[in-house]
């Protein structure tokens, strides 16, 4: 019980401490132990481009302004499909990295969804973006998207254009297949429907403008 006590109470105080300081996710942590490379340059949201901001919102997660940490619908509707497409939220994604491992599992699920639920509570929306942005890993040992935009284009995420910050959006879901400054066919055709989708998608990104 005293350990179990221990852990909430240290789960507690990081909360309130990445208000403040961006943490860094759990596979950053394990290159670290292991002392493989990991690049990231933290920058705050306004120093990303509203571009990729919205360009995120659009691939990941439409309803961000809207859900309260996970959107049931969605996860619903994956549920009674058999659960052969994702159901993440930004939300659930950013409680994955910091918390929790990236192997798939129910018990992982399990956890995740509360914890979504509490730091959604806990953080701003805006927070959470930029804690998410922060850290989400867009090649091997490369976080974060000032360290993305670097990498790939040679220039600061504040720049992004429209076309790269579609390209870097579409290619989080296989960061390692994906290279946003070298695009397949494939992913030239996901980032340019992406792109018009978000520009008709309306103001799904006002929570974090």
């Amino acid at each position: 019980m005293r350990a179990i006590l221990l852990l909430v109470l240290i789960f507690l105080a990081s909360n309130l401490l990445f208000m403040l300081v961006t943490p860094p996710s759990t596979i950053m942590l394990a290159r670290w132990l292991t002392l493989q490379p990991a690049a990231r340059e933290t920058v705050a949201l306004e120093a990303i481009s509203p571009q990729l901001r919205l360009m995120v919102i659009a691939s990941e997660d439409g309803q961000f302004c809207r859900h309260l940490g996970v959107d049931w619908r969605e996860l619903r509707q994956v549920i009674e499909s058999g659960g052969a497409r994702g159901a993440s939220t930004i939300s659930m994604q950013t409680a994955k990295n910091v918390y929790l491992w990236p192997q798939r599992s129910y018990i992982r699920k399990a956890l995740e969804i509360p914890i979504a639920i509490w730091i959604d509570f806990l953080w701003s929306k805006p927070r959470m973006l930029e804690i998410y942005l922060n850290i989400a890993e867009w090649d091997e040992g490369v976080f974060g998207a000032e360290a993305a935009a670097q990498h790939y284009f040679n220039r600061s995420a504040a720049d992004l254009t429209r076309q790269q910050a579609a390209l870097l959006a579409t290619a989080l879901p296989a960061p390692q297949r994906r290279n946003p400054a070298a695009p397949s066919a494939g992913h030239a055709r996901l980032a340019e429907r992406l792109a018009d989708r978000a520009a008709r998608s309306g103001p799904i990104a006002a929570c974090v403008e």
